[in-house]
């Protein structure tokens, strides 16, 4: 006989509550501690900090995609990852993080004037700057008491999330030089993304203008 009973095993709960949750940390984990295992063990190739600062600014870029993704996604019925824009949006600042922390490390040795001088030299770096510090209230005010305290304003603060992927998206423009393949990836994605985002709420404006019957 067929057991239909819809109550849920402890394992089955546990999978598709905080099981999924450490499953989504360890997967957005594993490409910074494959980087750390890398620069223990000297695996990193003739040029480290050009290895770590690619790899660290490709997957905050791919993360950050994820978290546009994830209303998408919710909204046609999948809602799990828009559960996770959180953890995501903490992931994206991290890696944005260590990529700025090698650029300052390795590049300009934590010297403000030659920091002024690439800004005003270098648009890949001024944009990429610019990204940094419109990820870094994302970040402060993520959690739930920030959210409690800023109420209505807290939506209209993390919609920097829009131009900070713009400005990501320019920052990777830039940086490619001849191979724009990734470049051009992310800059559809986001365009349809952005898109997506525009188009509902040209929708909604319309409808609130129209009169009623």
């Amino acid at each position: 006989m067929i057991n239909t009973s819809t109550e849920s095993s402890p394992m089955t709960t546990w999978l598709l509550g905080p099981g999924v949750r450490v499953l989504v940390f360890m997967v957005l984990s594993l490409p910074f501690l494959n980087l750390l295992w890398g620069v223990l063990s000297g695996a990193l190739g003739p040029d480290p900090a050009e290895r770590l600062m690619h790899v660290t600014g490709e997957w905050a870029m791919r993360v950050l995609v994820l978290v546009l993704l994830g209303r998408p996604l919710a909204q046609h019925g999948w809602p799990r990852l828009f559960r996770y824009r959180r953890m995501l949006g903490l992931f994206v600042f991290f890696y944005g993080t260590v990529h700025l922390l090698v650029f300052a490390q390795v590049y300009i040795g934590w010297r403000w004037e030659l920091l002024l001088e690439e800004l005003a030299e270098r648009p890949y770096v001024f944009v990429g700057a610019a990204a940094w510090l419109g990820l870094l209230p994302l970040a402060v005010t993520s959690t739930d008491q920030w959210r409690r305290r800023l109420r209505q304003h807290w939506r209209r603060l993390h919609q920097l999330v829009y131009p900070v992927t713009i400005l990501a998206c320019c920052h990777i423009w830039w940086l490619a030089r001849s191979d724009v393949g990734d470049a051009l990836v992310y800059a559809a994605l986001t365009g349809l993304l952005l898109g997506w985002r525009l188009q509902r709420f040209i929708t909604k404006v319309l409808r609130s203008r129209k009169p009623s019957c």
